[in-house]
């Protein structure tokens, strides 16, 4: 749901009274308020980051963030479903505050209210702020898609896997585990 066209600075938009049930986003100056995900969602959503997360920590990589805030830029807050952030960044975060350093992958699970315009602007968005990938998974059709800086969406079908080898060498988990 979009509120009125008042702008947010980033500092303004940290000030904003946070409620239980409502996540709030600002993207260039614009606030957006999010709902919590359906129970599809989140099970998507759990089952990358316990995986990413086991993975991640066996080889001191980083960290797997769930549903933190992103400053992406001066104007723009994002709150990815899930994201990798390298060891050398997640030390210079304070993590009291949005994180200020770039999610190295982020994942987003769509759900059915989400308006692809949205997404597309969201992992545009996390490309130009440093992201070196995006995946995007759609539990409905099940389907993800792979978005990186400079390169042609990818689609992943039900019978392949999610892989990252440039960031995460050797971590795989097949996409219909993930989809249940």
């Amino acid at each position: 749901m979009r509120s009125a066209m008042t702008h947010f600075t980033v500092e303004e938009f940290e000030k904003l009274p946070r409620h239980e049930g409502v996540c709030l986003e600002l993207t260039q100056g614009e606030l957006i308020q999010r709902t919590p995900g359906r129970l599809r969602h989140n099970r998507v959503r759990d089952k990358i980051a316990f995986s990413l997360r086991q993975f991640v920590e066996a080889n001191r990589l980083g960290e797997i963030v769930i549903e933190t805030d992103f400053q992406l830029s001066p104007d723009t807050v994002r709150i990815p479903d899930a994201a990798f952030v390298t060891a050398e960044y997640i030390q210079q975060v304070d993590p009291d505050r949005p994180l200020t350093v770039p999610p190295a992958l982020v994942i987003e699970v769509v759900s059915p209210t989400d308006r692809a315009a949205d997404l597309l602007k969201k992992v545009e968005q996390y490309l130009q702020a440093g992201a070196f990938t995006v995946w995007v998974i759609y539990p409905n059709v099940r389907e993800a898609h792979i978005f990186q800086k400079n390169q042609q969406p990818r689609v992943l079908r039900e019978a392949e896997s999610l892989t990252e080898e440039n960031l995460l060498p050797g971590f795989t988990i097949p996409l219909a585990t993930v989809l249940g």
